[in-house]
């Protein structure tokens, strides 16, 4: 993308007025979807993202910018920009890039750009009418095939020159059901950093429109879920989006190093059930949030969050590494050149236990069972989310009963660690978009069944 020698040119113009740190952010992103609504395909949309970000540090303050001009003369030209606005002084840092191979651990076989969009089609169809044909209740579906080739190049006054190549697909369908009680909407969206091959080896497109289909009609046949303070069952993959927003935001650096995370402080100390370790890896084969370094150039690690219920780390980048006095721990992430990198998740989960599904289910005489979670909000300061239940079930006498519609979760995340009082054996891991300061990244969510004793429940 931009040669080392032009590298070192450009960051030693960003230190030039005494900063400590610099470092340069290249991107050349090919975005490509395939939609399709009411039988046939209605968008196929293709754009590229290019362009450089450039930062600086001088002690604790930061100063960002970014172009689109990549010229030798755009690149000084934005340098100087930076380098200006952090203030007057001299250069204290020389700059010398070696290139480093980080190898990459996740192959990719049929790369997407290579082929037509008629063919992306092909698979989208597959899914789309799986859905469509699953019950004549279903009256709408829309699918939308998705395949990413992010290219990037980090550069930083530390001495690292090292690229990398992000290939990604992902598969989603919307079923909408009516059964003659108001229409409910079904959703599956499975997806991995690999190429078409995933649909072939790893996911069966027809399963993924069946599956949206079948949510749709179980919870179009709901009654509404009634409301209060109960035990709550809460499933697999996608159901680890609760742990996520609700504490993952918390365990980042970026709420952390500025005091304003319910987890602040709080390393070595019980925050969780002794039943509970998260984890944080963006090292996992092909995984959709895995990378091989982060957007600072730091190598992906393996972070162990909380074993059994003690505090055991954060997610870290370099600026808030520095707030904290702490090492980055391959955390740094970004959407694009044009936002300033900060700390997030890659994929983070609960990790498997020693209960069986069995029992976590006849433990519970009257409750919630929540086999697929929605959307949500959180205030990572107190960890005070509310979660809608995308589809769920009542418990009744150890046994999953009726289907309900209309629930929501409603607690704190310090409060649901402390009550997850049982984990499961199964661990799956789903994929999702999570947005943040610095923009919409891939991150996979995931956990066992797990069992929170009492947490208030949104209904009638």
């Amino acid at each position: 993308m931009i040669s080392r020698a032009l590298c070192e040119e450009v960051l030693a113009a960003a230190a030039s007025t005494g900063a400590d740190y610099a470092e340069l952010f290249a991107e050349k992103t090919f975005n490509r979807s395939v939609s399709m609504l009411d039988s046939r395909v209605q968008q196929s949309n293709d754009n590229v993202v290019a362009g450089v970000g450039i930062r600086v540090f001088k002690g604790l303050r930061s100063v960002a910018a970014s172009t689109v001009d990549t010229s030798r003369e755009g690149l000084l030209r934005c340098a100087g920009q930076a380098a200006a606005a952090l203030g007057e002084g001299t250069a204290q840092i020389s700059i010398v890039l070696r290139e480093r191979l980080y190898g990459d651990i996740h192959p990719v076989r049929l790369v997407p750009g290579s082929f037509r969009p008629a063919e992306k089609a092909d698979i989208l169809k597959k899914a789309y009418f799986a859905a469509k044909n699953a019950d004549p209740a279903i009256v709408q579906v829309q699918g939308n095939l998705l395949d990413v080739d992010h290219n990037i190049l980090v550069a930083n006054s530390e001495g690292v020159y090292a690229k990398d190549r992000q290939i990604r697909v992902r598969l989603t369908v919307n079923a909408v059901a009516d059964k003659g009680e108001g229409t409910q909407t079904g959703s599956a969206s499975p997806g991995a950093r690999k190429g078409l091959e995933f649909f072939t080896e790893n996911v069966d497109p027809e399963a993924v429109g069946r599956e949206a289909a079948r949510q749709a009609l179980v919870m179009a046949g709901a009654g509404y879920c009634p409301a209060g303070l109960m035990p709550v069952v809460i499933d697999n993959a996608f159901g680890g989006v609760i742990f996520h927003e609700a504490c993952g935001h918390s365990l980042e650096a970026s709420s952390v190093a500025y005091g304003t995370s319910q987890f602040a402080g709080k390393l070595g100390q019980q925050i969780a059930n002794e039943k509970v370790t998260a984890v944080d890896d963006g090292t996992i084969l092909n995984a959709w949030g895995s990378i091989n370094f982060d957007d600072e150039g730091t190598p992906s690690h393996r972070n162990v969050l909380i074993e059994n219920g003690i505090l055991k780390s954060y997610m870290i980048d370099k600026f808030g590494g520095r707030r904290m006095g702490m090492a980055p721990t391959g955390n740094a992430r970004r959407e694009s050149y044009a936002y300033v990198t900060t700390s997030r998740m890659t994929n983070t989960f609960i990790c498997a236990g020693d209960d069986s599904n069995d029992d976590i289910i006849s433990s519970v005489d009257f409750g919630l069972y929540a086999k697929a979670m929605g959307g949500g909000s959180v205030n990572p300061a107190t960890g005070q989310f509310n979660f809608s239940v995308r589809e769920g079930y009542l418990i009744r006498n150890g046994k999953v009963a009726e289907p309900v519609r209309g629930a929501s979760l409603v607690g704190t995340g310090s409060e649901i660690l402390m009550k997850i009082d049982m984990v499961g054996k199964e661990l799956e891991r789903a994929q999702g978009m999570c947005g943040s300061s610095s923009g919409s990244i891939p991150t996979d969510v995931g956990q066992p069944m797990i069992r929170v004793s009492s947490i208030t429940v949104g209904g009638r």
